[in-house]
């Protein structure tokens, strides 16, 4: 993958300008991967408009040296990270107003932060790395499609063993082990195997449920290449055709996420985004029946910026990767939700997880 991060920390240094911060300490884990490269579980960084500190414990010694390389200057305490801060913190004389992440540091840090004793002051700032990270780099593309194909070629190894009878986790676990035997890395979130009226549960907790026939089977999963994940939702029918009902109810999700993916393009804003879909479920008689959101941006973590969502006046910028995941529930009944990564392009949208999306039956 093409280094990038200089560019990355050129762009922040010069929102840090705009902000009238000196420096900006990034404690969410995400943002540190994304500016240094550095992807252990314990670490800070302190980027200054000439430098970057890095800040981690012994278990990263050897792996922050790797990975970050000459781009940061690395401290190592294992006693604490904001110690080890207030005592190299005076090497930086020019620094006086250092911005944090308000939506990460604890009350108890921020306290110390906020400590009017010290020579800093700290004060709060809102998605500064994360603004920058909504619209991705030909390589991230190229990242979260190959996660991407990972997970939906593990989705057809699988989908064959699938029948009547199997438990929820036994269908997790098939579906888990093909991920990484496929390459995942890791699952960027647990998986969700929700079968018959389970399904009507967005985000159900897999279980011992086993499926019986003619219920719906609904997967919701991921997987992850270089840091960057995928985020796919199919569900089928087991062991027999659908109903009346079952037929009406699939058809108005899938037409409702192909509007969506045909009509999306960077400049709407979140809301007009979502209304691709919802307006037509709506009108289908189902409005109350789909009540999250279209779909949220995909990267780093499985859910970031843009948001498609009702609440969301922002604009969709060009380069975003967003998940188009319409869906129906009634309880008692099921659920159905397709779920797709797509690419918003100056040329209009690219799927990045490409599977057979029209109504299927297992087993």
């Amino acid at each position: 993958m093409i280094d990038r991060r200089r560019e990355r920390l050129d762009a922040l240094r010069r929102r840090l300008s705009e902000e009238g911060l000196d420096a900006l300490l990034v404690s969410y884990g995400a943002n540190v991967r994304y500016l240094t490269g550095f992807s252990g579980s314990s670490g800070i960084a302190l980027v200054t408009p000439a430098d970057v500190l890095l800040l981690t414990d012994f278990r990263y010694r050897s792996q922050a040296v790797e990975e970050v390389g000459d781009l940061a200057r690395v401290e190592i305490d294992d006693a604490s990270l904001l110690d080890r801060l207030f005592a190299v913190l005076p090497d930086y004389p020019s620094v006086a107003v250092i911005g944090f992440e308000a939506h990460v540091v604890t009350v108890r840090d921020g306290a110390r932060l906020g400590d009017p004793a010290r020579q800093w002051r700290f004060t709060p700032t809102s998605d500064l790395v994360e603004s920058l990270r909504a619209v991705k780099a030909p390589e991230e593309v190229a990242a979260i499609r190959e996660a991407g194909r990972v997970a939906t070629s593990a989705l057809a190894e699988v989908t064959p063993l699938l029948r009547v009878g199997l438990t929820e986790c036994e269908v997790a676990a098939l579906l888990e082990a093909a991920l990484r035997r496929g390459g995942s890395e890791a699952h960027p979130f647990d998986t969700i195997v929700a079968s018959g009226p389970r399904a009507a549960l967005p985000h159900a907790r897999t279980g011992g449920r086993a499926v019986e026939r003619g219920e719906w089977l609904l997967l919701d999963f991921g997987a992850q290449w270089d840091g960057y994940c995928a985020d796919v939702t199919r569900t089928f029918l087991v062991g027999a055709a659908p109903d009346r009902r079952q037929r009406e109810v699939y058809d108005v999700v899938s037409e409702a996420q192909a509007a969506a993916i045909a009509r999306l393009r960077p400049g709407l804003t979140g809301r007009e985004g979502d209304a691709l879909a919802r307006d037509p479920i709506a009108a289908a008689g189902f409005a109350e029946e789909f009540a999250h959101s279209l779909g949220h941006g995909l990267g780093l973590e499985v859910h970031e910026a843009p948001r498609l969502s009702r609440a969301s006046e922002q604009p969709l910028p060009a380069g975003a990767v967003v998940t188009v995941e319409p869906g129906v529930y009634l309880p008692g009944w099921g659920g159905v939700r397709i779920e797709d990564d797509i690419l918003l392009g100056d040329e209009g949208t690219t799927v990045l997880t490409e599977f057979p999306r029209e109504l299927v039956v297992l087993g």
